[in-house]
């Protein structure tokens, strides 16, 4: 198999047979003639079906998660919404973190317990708590690793050990680590998401979402409700999307080496009470990622010791890092997770600290991000 770099930037992405063209062209079409009644060109026939942009990016991304089927989304909600109406019915029960992302969370208690199905939450670092937690209903283990905000590390091939012997599918959100850092597939996992808003695209610029299985007929019914429900991206996305994938490896590695020098400085500062990044060695899921991830990526969390006024006071006093949501873009963001991306879990099991701060820590240089939080930091302990 080609490197990583190489598939990310050739993969899916021939050069235009027509032109010579070596960026894939967007399709801006919604429909294609066909040569006579159902002689499709190349299987394409309306863009909610298949579209050649598209099916670039799904090339695409397959080959970097090692996978035989890739499925691009509109969002990350959308593929996970997708999978989950596929793999779940009513009286199914489901397994996710007990650190979920908002979304994911809001997804399965809001809307899935509508129709009957049903969860329960699990600190997915203890595998003894998900044997616990396992009935003979189980169809879906939901995975994240590094979770979002806490950054806490699942054992992926022990995970999948258990859910295989119950029965179950693993689906392993790789967002925060992206198909740079880690590669569930590999590891056991029977599906791998990714919000491609995220480090795959990495420019702040476009929403997505994909999905990543060698399953074949899993893929089959993921094609046929992807297509029956409309939850595509058009090909201006899609062309953004890849066109970020073909940086994905060195932006990581810049991303993980900002993320470090930042996490050292955190731990430093008076302060700050406790950082969260699994590449300190203080970390409890600090072996886990060290075997199953490349680095550790470039989201860094940390509780502020002054509290909850102190750590809203850090988010808005930063002058490089700016207050937004989202992450993974080539800028750094802060933000507060209670009052922002996880303000949908208060009250829950999976409410978070209200002291937290969540960093998606970009590829500025180091020594400025440092300085940066080092005088929030500062103005918030006055």
């Amino acid at each position: 198999m080609r490197g990583f770099s190489t598939r990310a930037i050739h993969a899916g992405q021939d050069p235009d047979p027509t032109t010579g063209a070596v960026i894939v062209p967007i399709h801006a079409s919604s429909t294609f003639a066909q040569d006579g009644v159902g002689g499709l060109r190349g299987g394409y026939e309306y863009s909610r079906s298949a579209n050649p942009t598209r099916t670039a990016l799904q090339e695409c991304l397959a080959a970097l998660e090692g996978g035989r089927h890739g499925f691009a989304f509109g969002s990350g909600m959308g593929a996970s919404d997708v999978l989950l109406r596929v793999l779940v019915r009513p009286g199914d029960h489901l397994v996710i973190p007990h650190d979920a992302y908002g979304g994911t969370f809001r997804l399965v208690d809001k809307v899935l317990t509508q129709w009957g199905v049903e969860y329960s939450t699990v600190d997915l670092a203890d595998v003894d708590a998900l044997r616990a937690a396992l009935r003979p209903t189980t169809k879906v283990v939901w995975c994240e690793t590094p979770t979002n905000p806490l950054l806490g590390i699942a054992d992926i091939a022990a995970l999948a050990e258990v859910t295989r012997g119950a029965g179950a599918r693993l689906v392993v959100d790789n967002t925060f680590a992206s198909p740079y850092l880690q590669q569930p597939l590999a590891l056991g996992a029977d599906v791998v998401l990714h919000s491609t808003t995220k480090y795959v695209g990495g420019h702040s610029d476009v929403v997505g979402g994909a999905l990543v299985l060698d399953d074949d007929e899993l893929a089959e019914q993921l094609r046929f409700t992807q297509n029956s429900v409309g939850s595509v991206p058009g090909p201006f996305d899609a062309w953004l999307t890849l066109r970020g994938a073909k940086t994905l490896a060195v932006r990581m590695e810049r991303h993980s080496d900002n993320a470090e020098r930042i996490a050292d400085a955190l731990a430093a500062h008076p302060a700050v009470a406790q950082v969260l990044y699994p590449g300190l060695p203080g970390h409890p899921g600090h072996e886990v990622a060290a075997k199953q991830m490349r680095r550790f990526g470039g989201m860094v969390s940390f509780l502020v010791a002054g509290g909850k006024e102190a750590a809203l006071k850090v988010c808005a006093s930063t002058q490089l890092f700016t207050l937004a949501e989202s992450l993974g873009g080539v800028e750094s963001l802060i933000e507060h997770p209670g009052q922002m991306t996880h303000a949908s879990v208060a009250g829950s099991a999976l409410e978070v600290p209200d002291s937290l701060v969540r960093l998606s820590v970009g590829i500025e240089d180091a020594e400025d991000l440092v300085e940066d939080l080092r005088t929030a930091l500062d103005a918030a302990a006055s």
